[in-house]
């Protein structure tokens, strides 16, 4: 009985933690995806939620089997031009959530070694500067669903 009793509670644990969610430190990635890609497309996109409960913290470089390279970008408007620009680092402010996303700051997968396909996923490595290195999984979501996810 105990032993059941035990099994139960480790279950219900387990369900109160969303499997897209993800901790290092003092941070929580949250729903990390990415789009789909077409056959050719050499560059895909890597869009997530960071939330930060502690310290100032940095995104300082990410990493896949799945691509060549990981990029951070910004984009911003220049007058009537979206302008995309690679930097070195996200800040991750105190008591703040950095949200990763189409149109704004992104992680540009550059030389895709396969297209992203819909419900594939695939392990990124995050390293913020004093949260440390966490990999979380990369799900590949129809742009309906993610940004479906994203207005909650």
């Amino acid at each position: 009985m105990k032993t059941h009793l035990i099994a139960a509670m480790l279950l219900l644990c387990a369900a109160a933690v969303p499997a897209n969610e993800y901790r290092a430190g003092s941070l929580t990635i949250d729903h990390p995806y990415a789009r789909p890609t077409a056959p050719s497309q050499p560059t895909g996109g890597g869009y997530m939620k960071i939330i930060n409960k502690g310290a100032d913290d940095r995104l300082v470089s990410a990493s896949t089997p799945a691509a060549a390279a990981v990029q951070m970008h910004s984009m911003q408007m220049d007058g009537n031009v979206m302008r995309m620009r690679e930097v070195a680092a996200i800040d991750i402010p105190a008591g703040k959530t950095v949200e990763l996303k189409p149109g704004s700051l992104h992680l540009m997968l550059t030389g895709l070694k396969a297209p992203l396909a819909v419900a594939q996923s695939f392990p990124l490595k995050l390293k913020f500067e004093k949260a440390g290195e966490v990999t979380v999984d990369l799900k590949v979501d129809a742009p309906a669903a993610a940004e479906m996810h994203h207005t909650h």
